[in-house]
């Protein structure tokens, strides 16, 4: 019997230099369509699927591969005498390599042109039945649905003349997941519609289905006794931290990815050079500054004490100064989008010290989730930003446009802290952080408590809440500690009683109309 390969591809990357090599290594070409002629044009040696099954494609290409003399050829077992002496009476030769990619669905999707008869008529048929047939009869087929594994496969029919059992067995395992992947694609769109009306569509499908790939196994999880494994889904957008590259140190934790991800959503909020620094999930320290090196002293001297061991996140580039005044204290992992040279050679003086970089970019979650017993919350993801003309001054004293600097400052710091959430601010950097407190009050007393350990005097600060004052003594413990100005939500029902407070004390307020739980 002849050895066979079926080739037909969407992504037609690299698919003439691979048939032309199967060709050239003995092998009938089977093809479709545009692969079909790809292949007929580069004087490749193919004959058409329709013409070797005597079936013509019909139906606008809808019925071309689902035929019995294709799948028997694919799930024939070798081994099994009775499947070869099946094949032989019905005139079938086995197809011993399928290399078969999927209608793009994905693609035709993400395009917001894409009517519903387009996305329908983009969903393959054919193409899943063929991969799924050759994955199950791995033992004697070798499945291939990316490009990128073209030349391995080249490679081990030149070398052992065959593919080995542990390549058919990889590339099988690749298929279920491809497949995977599309149908919950085409489940997640159509269930996605709501009613009968097929141009509206939920964020929230009535079935989600989403796909990760594991990058590591961990140590351990959150505690020691807890196992773990970090998972990124199939395709990260640029900016998101499971992008990152690792270039010196231990394996990350649980813990490490966790803080790190907290740090990094938190500085890359910020356009000019910033230094954020996360301990256990919330900011210890941030700063702005002219460059990674300010940022970063400013940053640290808001909570020396709990900086130790953090994690501290940069989105601009960090060089050697940065480097040498980071590495006097103890640091878990330092990200940043780039590293200089010279500041490479200086961390890598800490072997255990992480560095990573991630690129900046502007790409979100889609949604955010949270694991409950039995069940999922989901939700699209805090995006917000409020603009400063959005800002509402509803006292009888305005702010100062330094102040409204730093309002805006505290603002996007105060969104990345535990809830509740109380944030002092002064020239651009955190001089106390109160963050978690079941009470609003406490945090604001722990924050100042923070800023006063630190010997930062918290006189002339500007305050920010993550959620409004039910209570005029929330603002009462601010003022107290030296903020002359606050930026909260507002929405409370005591909005007058807080309001009639700050002016009675002599300070400024604004209200952005929108908060920041964070839990």
């Amino acid at each position: 019997m002849k050895k066979q390969a079926l080739i037909s591809c969407s992504d037609k990357s690299g698919v003439v230099e691979f048939a032309r090599e199967l060709s050239e290594l003995g092998y009938h070409i089977l093809s479709t369509g545009g692969t079909a002629k790809l292949i007929s044009e580069a004087g490749i040696p193919v004959q058409e699927v329709a013409d070797y099954t005597g079936f013509p494609e019909m139906l606008d290409g809808r019925v071309k591969t689902l035929n019995p003399k294709i799948h028997a050829g694919i799930l024939a077992r070798r081994p099994v005498e009775e499947h070869m002496e099946a094949l032989k009476a019905h005139d079938i030769d086995p197809i011993d390599i399928v290399a078969v990619n999927l209608y793009p669905f994905e693609q035709a999707i993400a395009n917001p042109n894409c009517t519903f008869e387009n996305a329908i008529e983009n969903i393959d048929i054919g193409g899943p039945t063929m991969i799924r047939a050759a994955a199950k009869n791995h033992e004697s087929v070798t499945v291939i649905v990316s490009p990128a594994d073209y030349r391995k496969v080249i490679e081990e029919i030149k070398g052992k003349g065959e593919v080995s059992a542990e390549t058919r067995l990889a590339l099988a395992k690749k298929v279920f997941v491809h497949t995977a992947h599309y149908d919950a694609m085409i489940s997640n769109y159509l269930t996605s519609i709501e009613g009968n009306d097929v141009t509206t569509r939920s964020k929230f499908p009535d079935s989600l289905t989403r796909q990760w790939v594991k990058v590591q196994d961990m140590r351990y999880g959150e505690n020691p006794h807890q196992e773990a494994a970090f998972y990124r889904e199939r395709q990260v957008a640029p900016g998101l931290l499971a992008g990152y590259v690792q270039h010196q140190g231990k394996e990350l934790s649980y813990n490490n990815i966790a803080d790190s991800d907290a740090a990094w959503e938190a500085v890359r909020s910020f356009d000019t050079p910033a230094c954020v620094i996360i301990k256990h999930a919330n900011p210890c320290g941030a700063a702005i500054g002219l460059d990674a090196a300010e940022a970063y002293s400013k940053a640290f001297k808001c909570d020396p004490t709990s900086a130790f061991g953090g994690i501290i996140a940069f989105n601009c580039q960090v060089g050697a100064e940065a480097a040498e005044k980071i590495s006097k204290q103890f640091a878990e992992v330092i990200i940043a989008p780039e590293f200089t040279e010279e500041a490479l050679a200086v961390f890598g003086q800490k072997k255990n010290l992480r560095l990573l970089t991630v690129a900046m970019g502007h790409a979100h979650n889609d949604l955010d989730m949270k694991r409950v017993g039995g069940g999922l919350l989901v939700q699209t993801p805090d995006t917000q930003t409020v603009k400063e003309d959005a800002l509402k001054c509803v006292t009888k004293l305005q702010p100062t446009s330094a102040q409204i600097s730093d309002m805006m400052f505290a603002w996007k710091i105060a969104k990345f802290v535990k809830s509740n959430t109380i944030v002092f601010v002064r020239d651009g950097m955190t001089l106390g952080v109160g963050a978690g407190q079941m009470s609003r009050v406490d945090s604001a007393r722990i924050a100042s408590i923070k800023a006063e350990e630190a010997g930062i005097s918290l006189k002339g600060s500007v305050a920010a809440s993550d959620a409004f004052f039910p209570f005029r003594d929330g603002l009462d413990v601010i003022v107290d500690a030296g903020a002359t100005a606050v930026i909260q939500p507002g929405g409370s029902i005591r909005d007058d009683e807080v309001i009639a407070a700050a002016d009675e004390r002599g300070i400024t307020m604004v209200f952005t109309g929108e908060r920041h739980f964070r839990h």
